[in-house]
């Protein structure tokens, strides 16, 4: 799909109300079971969790300012875990690429001893 594409349907779905956009929902994955051309790209384990939650909710007849507000709690969440996982990425990827490199530290500077002038004692 192109770019102007998916603009378009973004800006004609922000205008409905959720209830029907999750119309529109179910339209598209009808017409995905019929004509859909390749596999879709498999959702991460927690886009997957929310969605079975959104589609319980749904079947279960629940309103959909509750599962609006439901699903907004997730997407929180979502945000959260994936920092979290973003974080912990980075630590383990310092702690196996030893980390920062160190810089090299500086040799102490010896001090040379000036030798005694004539008629200094040592």
């Amino acid at each position: 799909m192109n770019e102007f594409l998916r603009k378009r349907i973004e800006r004609k779905l922000e205008t409905l109300p959720d209830e029907r956009v999750y119309q529109v929902l179910d339209y598209i994955e009808f017409l995905e079971s019929k004509y859909a051309a390749r596999t879709p790209a498999e959702p991460s384990p927690f886009q997957k969790l929310a969605e079975t939650v959104e589609d319980t909710l749904r079947a279960g007849k629940v309103s959909v300012s509750a599962i609006k507000g439901t699903m907004d709690v997730m997407s929180g969440a979502g945000r959260i875990m994936s920092g979290l996982a973003a974080a912990g990425k980075a630590v383990v990827d310092q702690v196996a690429g030893g980390g920062a490199p160190a810089e090299p530290k500086p040799e102490p500077k010896k001090e040379i001893e000036a030798p005694p002038q004539s008629g200094q004692s040592a």
